[in-house]
């Protein structure tokens, strides 16, 4: 099982709203992943997998962490999917 957190700056509407897809996603799917949500904040005391967020805010974090992957709609499942399951063919 693979550890992600979403996050953004605040934690709040845009994160919100992505964690919901993503847990959509997983479920769906039936994808190896433990879901947390958090702040920006968070990222540094961080120890799991992968952080998940938007994708301008993904640059931002790609120093920092070694697997980030930003989603650029978050509405759009077929994207979130794409970017979670080449996440796992990449890390096994």
């Amino acid at each position: 099982m693979k550890q992600a957190l979403i996050a953004c700056r605040t934690g709040m509407g845009s994160s919100m709203m992505l964690k919901i897809k993503v847990d959509q996603v997983v479920r769906t799917n039936k994808l190896p992943f433990e879901i947390t949500h958090g702040t920006l904040a968070e990222v540094k005391s961080f120890a799991g997998d992968v952080i998940i967020t938007m994708e301008d805010v993904a640059d931002e974090l790609k120093e920092q962490f070694p697997h980030v992957i930003g989603i650029k709609n978050l509405m759009d499942k077929a994207e979130i999917k794409a970017k979670l399951e080449a996440f796992l063919a990449k890390v096994g």
